[in-house]
């Protein structure tokens, strides 16, 4: 009998805690119960990966919100729909005649998926990433940037333009974004998808204290550019003074940076959002066209013309330059590895082949996608790409089975391998000890949602959540879905509470399961 058809058979059948090992059961509800859980729910499912027996159920086909395990169906029906080693080619045209090395007459780059162009992208083609992204950067010391110089790509296509032999441009340097018009993200970090996002569409503020009390900081942009203006005042205090740093917007791409840090602590990274991403990614294409010493007429600061080219016109224009992406793989990998928000909001758009692509488009693309590859769709809902959407929400049932079909395609290991690995990386690397036996054995994808609770001056935990695989002790391989929705987090309690108890979950599972 076909795998598939087992599957879907079992994962029907009910299931409930009486189908667990008694031992498994007891750590189960031991950590699933108690004062912190009053008046919150629990789902749980987790089934063997090869049969799809149950091994443990508990309001498996109720319906959670999933928060970031919503990425979990945005990167399948990526890599469903591309291929894992699909890449994307952006290209750069010239409009007009070049005469002694001057272009009379614009250059366009023209988006066509690829929205970062070549930022963190390593010498061998991989992306690189932090264990916490830069994207959720605030100065308190949790976020890092990644050694990778995010203009590389730009840099390379006004190496091209050099070489072409262009060495001054009199008219416009354009960007055709009309892949997609801005579309909104969510989740933490930037608000908004456009075709262009260098950088992630931010700008990261590096404050680096001076060596003693009284010092002034210093400050450092990335990327570097005229294109806002960012005043800053940090001073450097005593070693053992708290840090207080604060970005505040002034104006259109006008911002202030004050504060304090602590003598001899190490640089801290906040970030600030653009307001128009296409329009920051033009300036700094600008940028990179004058440093390799091609004169530009346009300002980069200044609203480009807006006459584009036809959409088939590009034919009769010639090609300049060209960048080519990471593989899908690859940035299907920086999505769940880091919950990148910004990314997997983008995925769905780039689903869409006919029509407008807006986020409903995408996800009623995405929705498709997902019921090819046999996963229930009619039995959940999804109203964004990367989790915290209003309407997002899916049972641990639908989550399994998602999990399942993907472990039957051939790309299966290029799936699993995106996912954060418990003890080791991503959002999943400090949750256990990394001597813990679990650790290394688990690959899932992380969630967390919350909300502000004014009536109790506290935060509340909307959802926490962990979905993936799982080898036992015995090393049977498991998939599971871990959700827990609606918990009171009073003044103190940190989300990473749930956070270890799902870890304390997995490592209940994987040491008493089959």
């Amino acid at each position: 009998m076909p795998r598939g058809l087992l599957v879907v058979g079992l994962l029907l059948l009910p299931a409930g805690p009486a189908w667990a090992q008694d031992a498994l059961a007891k750590q189960i509800e031991a950590l699933t119960t108690g004062p912190d859980y009053q008046g919150s729910r629990w789902g749980l499912l987790v089934v063997e990966a090869k049969t799809g027996k149950v091994v443990y159920a508990q309001n498996a086909d109720e319906l959670f919100a999933p928060a970031s395990t919503t990425k979990l169906y945005s990167c399948a029906a990526a890599l469903a729909h591309f291929g894992a080693d699909h890449t994307f080619e952006t290209p750069l045209y010239q409009r007009g005649k070049v005469e002694k090395g001057v272009l009379s007459g614009d250059l366009i780059l023209v988006a066509t998926g690829d929205t970062i162009l070549g930022g963190r992208t390593t010498p061998d083609g991989k992306l690189a990433f932090r264990d916490s992204d830069h994207t959720y950067a605030s100065f308190l010391g949790e976020a890092y940037l990644v050694d990778i110089d995010p203009l590389q790509g730009l840099r390379q296509l006004a190496r091209q333009v050099k070489e072409k032999g262009i060495t001054r441009v009199n008219g416009e340097v354009l960007l055709d974004d009309r892949l997609f018009g801005p579309q909104p993200a969510t989740g933490s970090g930037p608000r908004t998808v456009t075709p262009f996002q260098i950088n992630d569409s931010l700008i990261d503020v590096v404050v680096t204290p001076g060596k003693a009390e009284g010092d002034p900081a210093a400050v450092k942009l990335v990327p570097a550019t005229s294109y806002a203006q960012v005043d800053a005042f940090v001073r450097t205090i005593d070693a053992k003074g708290k840090p207080r740093l604060t970005v505040r917007r002034v104006g259109p791409e006008r911002f202030e940076v004050r504060g304090e840090v602590p003598a001899g602590g190490e640089p801290r990274v906040g970030i600030i959002a653009v307001d128009d991403p296409v329009a920051f990614a033009r300036a700094l294409f600008i940028d990179c066209l004058r440093a390799e010493g091609v004169q530009v007429a346009a300002n980069p600061l200044g609203p480009p013309r807006a006459d584009l080219p036809p959409r088939d016109g590009y034919k009769a224009l010639e090609k300049v330059g060209s960048l080519k992406s990471a593989a899908m793989k690859e940035l299907l990998k920086v999505v769940l590895k880091v919950s990148h928000n910004l990314y997997a909001s983008t995925l769905p758009l780039l689903l869409v082949k006919d029509g407008v692509p807006t986020v409903e488009a995408g996800l009623k693309r995405q929705g498709e996608v997902l019921s090819s590859l046999g996963v229930d769709v009619k039995s959940i809902s999804l109203s964004s790409g990367a989790g915290g959407g209003d309407g997002d929400r899916v049972s641990p049932r639908a989550t399994v089975q998602l999990l399942l079909k993907m472990r039957e395609r051939a790309d299966y290991e290029a799936y699993k391998a995106m996912m954060p690995i418990l003890g080791v990386d991503g959002t999943l690397a400090t949750v256990v000890e990394k001597s813990s036996p679990a650790s290394g054995h688990v690959f899932a994808k992380t969630g967390t949602y919350v909300d502000l609770d004014y009536l109790n001056d506290r935060r509340h935990l909307r959802s926490k959540a962990l979905a993936g695989y799982l080898t036992t002790a015995k090393g049977t391989e498991l998939a599971f879905a871990f959700f827990v929705n609606d918990v009171h987090l009073n003044k103190g309690v940190e989300t990473s509470r749930e956070g270890k108890q799902l870890g304390k979950l997995a490592e209940a599972v994987h040491q008493h399961g089959p």
